[in-house]
């Protein structure tokens, strides 16, 4: 089945972008980014930007406008049974050309796991003024990390980007 990815949660005044690979099931029948109740991103922001944790949708993506962090995958649409990355074909990916020209403020490029810094740097040439990095995916499906080690290695790093940048 042939699947697309949500447009951008960003603002040009951006400094990090957080990259996942493209929804799964759960996130596309409830319309929002990491809309499956067990995967850990949006207790992973709350807990870095210091926020007392919401489930309505507007306030995560306040959260991360408020913060500079831009949020989107790394492909616009593929072929997918299931929710695994694994099962990807026929991906199409995102136009990062556009995206990152008119986001001229990110430094700092995170991936939500290994096959999305895969398909990125599969199809996405970018200039070294950029900090690449990939952290353990928040998905429930990444179950050999605790959740406060995966906690430890996200906030390390978007606070980096968010202080460094």
């Amino acid at each position: 089945m042939k699947i697309y990815s949500f447009p951008s949660i960003s603002s040009p005044t951006a400094k990090i972008l957080i990259l996942g690979t493209m929804p799964g099931e759960a996130s596309l029948r409830a319309n929002e980014y990491y809309g499956h109740p067990r995967n850990n991103f949006w207790k992973f922001l709350f807990t870095i930007c210091q926020q007392p944790f919401s489930t309505d949708y507007e306030t995560k993506k306040s959260l991360l406008l408020q913060n500079k962090i831009a949020l989107w995958d790394v492909l616009q649409a593929c072929e997918r049974q299931g929710s695994l990355d694994s099962a990807i074909m026929k991906e199409v990916p995102n136009d990062f050309i556009t995206f990152l020209k008119t986001h001229p403020n990110i430094t700092h490029i995170y991936f939500n796991g290994q096959k999305s810094a895969h398909f990125f740097k599969r199809y996405v040439k970018t200039e070294s003024i950029y900090t690449l990095a990939t952290l353990p995916s928040t998905s429930p499906a990444n179950a050999g990390m605790s959740f406060e080690k995966k906690l430890a290695f996200w906030q390390e790093n978007i606070l980096k980007g968010i202080t460094n940048s």
